[in-house]
């Protein structure tokens, strides 16, 4: 299976999930009177468009190269974790301003039923962080890295509402609110995810580097090539689920110009087995004085 097609099929999950969990956090929500439930399921609800912006992301960016796109158009990739992003503070302003206007409100004590609804949503949430983020690692995709810090975020809300929850009926009359309260602390927590998950696709498109653990793999395999004597600089930028490279290799000063451009061909060739992530490589070819 191909990167995009494991990229397609863990979005898919993500998008069925979270179609289900809304459903259902939505429903206990309302009939069970806890405002932190009804919070969580506007947050799986906001997961589901993410979701599927990340999956046009994802097939956007896996288009080939083109005459205006010569890199192909991967960049469209930390483009959508930006919007997706988006959709997250959305859902945490939305989650602030109705958990004030809750607590100015007096209202109910939840019904004890909601707190086994929330215990099975919050084992799958987790697992279902650790199945996209195992994926998202693999690919080397930041969209579906973020996809599954959605997963994360909406386990944490659904810990947060069961603290809540437990506090108001454990105490009764007078600790209405702590089911609002916990809803409020969920989305500060969702809010500082915002940022965990801007902050590596701002670096991706400003070319922030970030690999020297494969400039290491990538210079080890260079000095396998015959002819490669050394390697100089290494530049890497991540683009989509690739990393384009610009490498300087240094040859024996003496050998013609087309051995040292043969030599080149067979260090691209090399570099791109050893190496699957990589996409583009652009090899410089220095002599060794």
């Amino acid at each position: 299976m191909t990167q995009v097609q494991t990229a397609i099929r863990t979005t898919y999950f993500s998008i069925a999930g979270n179609t289900i969990l809304a459903i259902l956090k939505g429903l206990a929500g309302y009939f069970g009177n806890s405002y932190a439930l009804i919070a969580d399921a506007i947050e799986s609800t906001t997961d589901i468009f993410s979701s599927f912006l990340v999956l046009f992301g994802i097939k956007y960016s896996s288009r080939p190269p083109d005459k205006n796109h010569p890199y192909g158009h991967g960049r469209a990739e930390p483009l959508i974790t930006f919007l997706v992003v988006g959709f997250l503070i959305t859902s945490a302003v939305i989650i602030i301003y109705e958990s004030i206007n809750n607590i100015a409100t007096p209202h109910g004590l939840p019904k004890v039923w909601t707190l086994f609804v929330l215990i099975p949503l919050i084992l799958w949430k987790e697992i279902s962080y650790r199945l996209v983020m195992k994926k998202a690692k693999e690919i080397n995709s930041s969209s579906l890295k973020a996809d599954a810090w959605h997963h994360r975020s909406d386990a944490i809300t659904s810990i947060t509402a069961l603290i809540g929850i437990s506090i108001a009926l454990y105490f009764g009359k007078g600790f209405e609110t702590a089911d609002d309260w916990a809803a409020l602390f969920a989305s500060f927590f969702i809010l500082y995810n915002c940022y965990k998950i801007f902050r590596p696709a701002l670096g991706e498109i400003m070319d922030e580097h970030l690999y020297d653990d494969l400039v290491e793999e990538i210079r080890k395999v260079s000095l396998t090539v015959e002819g490669i004597v050394d390697t100089e600089k290494c530049y890497i930028r991540k683009v989509g689920m690739k990393y384009h490279v610009d490498l300087h290799a240094a040859v024996d000063a003496t050998i013609s110009v087309k051995k040292g451009h043969d030599i080149a061909h067979k260090l691209i060739d090399v570099l791109k087995d050893n190496i699957p992530q990589l996409g583009h490589v652009l090899i410089h070819i220095e002599p060794n004085d």
